[in-house]
């Protein structure tokens, strides 16, 4: 829950959810910076039920009917989502989350850095607004940086620009398989080249970059590119300096797209995508695993060479990587919710693992009932109060209060107030929330 790249006392999101928990024993102290909320069942950080402290990995593997046969038996009696808030001050380190063949490998080989065997792709929901570096860049714009960075150039080297741009020339955008092959080995090539770069070489480097973005401005960078005018990436790389002086992160990111979400807008990463959170809160979901490949931004254990090799090396403008949210269909809204334009909002990622459900409340006494599903779910109420209501057993619902829904229970969700948000992860395999692909 601490951590040095949070945001600070009631700043977090993180902090006043975890704070709400009814006789709940964390108290928020306002000089500490607090960074992650978890729910679910992960061993490393397990949820416990307030009235018992009994587990959440205790009460599903009492009780697989909470889950369903089907996912108990799939998953090894564990909830197949880790349910995250993260709130952002600093930016989070340069990382990829290994597919579940490597996981097995690292988590064989390294169980220290890499505490378990399974792959982690995961979904990010902005709940303020967000930004991070996520995914290559199109192959145009990293060669109009190699050519318009001067540091960035001299410390790829000239010879490794040069191999990357004659290769990837004329063809930046094909869809033909070899020219995509070629694309991504050229593009491996040139970031490992930079990865490689000794510390005294970035520290160098990093003297001529902020100078160069300090003196230039909206001129900075060739003017930008089409994804990030020249003053936002001049204020990026001062930023970014600023919280870690000298790293090469502050080259990287003229590799990766820049993006920013506004609140309700997310995205989705697969297994093995780079990215860094740099700021902002986040609801975020993933398959239940705590693997992270680190080579950026970080004092902690860094791995480049596992990093450079296991990277996709797909290249895409952000638009390709932000999801598009589409109405959740089995919901039933009352007659309040409709008048006042409330809404249900499904995030369906390409994996089974899980789903996101926003629910968004815009009038008191506005009502969503969902339909059961074969599945568990975790919620929690983000924003405002209201009711909640799981067969018989009715509880209040307040900003930072989560509840653990089994399978098959029908879940209704009354508003209080004129602004009830809820967020709700779950797993259904029948396919109820969409098809998967």
């Amino acid at each position: 829950m601490i951590g040095s790249k949070g945001k600070v006392g009631k700043a977090s999101a993180a902090a006043r959810f975890a704070a709400a928990t009814p006789s709940g024993d964390f108290s928020i102290q306002e000089d500490k910076p607090y960074a992650e909320l978890w729910m679910g069942t992960h061993p490393s950080l397990p949820s416990k039920d307030l009235e018992t402290q009994r587990t959440l990995l205790d009460l599903v593997q009492d009780n697989q009917a909470l889950m369903s046969t089907e996912i108990g038996q799939r998953y090894g009696g564990k909830l197949p989502f880790l349910f995250k808030v993260l709130s952002i001050r600093k930016a989070l380190s340069i990382q990829a989350h290994p597919n579940k063949k490597l996981a097995e490998e690292l988590h064989s080989k390294d169980p220290k850095n890499y505490p378990d065997d399974n792959h982690k792709p995961e979904m990010t929901i902005a709940i303020t607004p967000f930004d991070g570096l996520c995914g290559f860049r199109p192959l145009a714009e990293i060669s109009h940086y190699l050519s318009t960075v001067p540091s960035l150039r001299k410390l790829v080297g000239d010879s490794a620009a040069e191999n990357f741009e004659k290769a990837v020339k004329g063809h930046e955008t094909s869809n033909d398989e070899q020219d995509l092959e070629k694309n991504k080995k050229a593009l491996q090539n040139v970031f490992s080249a930079l990865m490689k770069c000794e510390k005294s070489d970035v520290s160098a480097a990093t003297k001529d970059l902020l100078a160069a973005a300090k003196k230039e401005g909206e001129s900075f960078a060739g003017n930008g590119g089409p994804s990030n005018g020249g003053q936002e990436l001049a204020d990026l790389v001062i930023r970014l300096n600023s919280q870690f002086e000298g790293d090469i992160g502050l080259f990287v990111l003229f590799f990766l797209n820049y993006v920013k979400l506004e609140v309700g807008e997310a995205m989705f990463l697969k297994a093995d995508d780079i990215h860094a959170y740099l700021s902002g809160d986040i609801m975020e979901c993933m398959a239940s695993s705590d693997n992270v490949v680190r080579a950026g931004f970080t004092p902690k254990f860094q791995d480049i060479p596992t990093l450079t090799t296991m990277l996709t090396y797909s290249y895409a403008p952000i638009s390709e990587q932000k999801m598009n949210p589409v109405d959740y269909p089995y919901v039933t809204l009352n007659s309040v919710a409709y008048s006042s334009a409330s809404s249900t909002t499904l995030y369906d990622p390409p994996i089974e693992e899980f789903s996101v459900v926003k629910t968004d409340l815009k009038k008191q006494g506005a009502k969503a009932t969902f339909e059961a599903i074969e599945g568990p779910s975790i919620v929690i109420c983000t924003k405002g109060q209201g009711k909640i209501t799981v067969g018989p057993k009715e509880e209040d619902m307040k900003e930072g209060f989560v509840y653990f829904v089994g399978a098959t229970a029908e879940l209704v969700l009354e508003s209080s107030c004129d602004d009830f948000t809820v967020f709700k992860a779950f797993c259904d395999l029948t396919g109820k929330e969409g098809p998967k692909s």
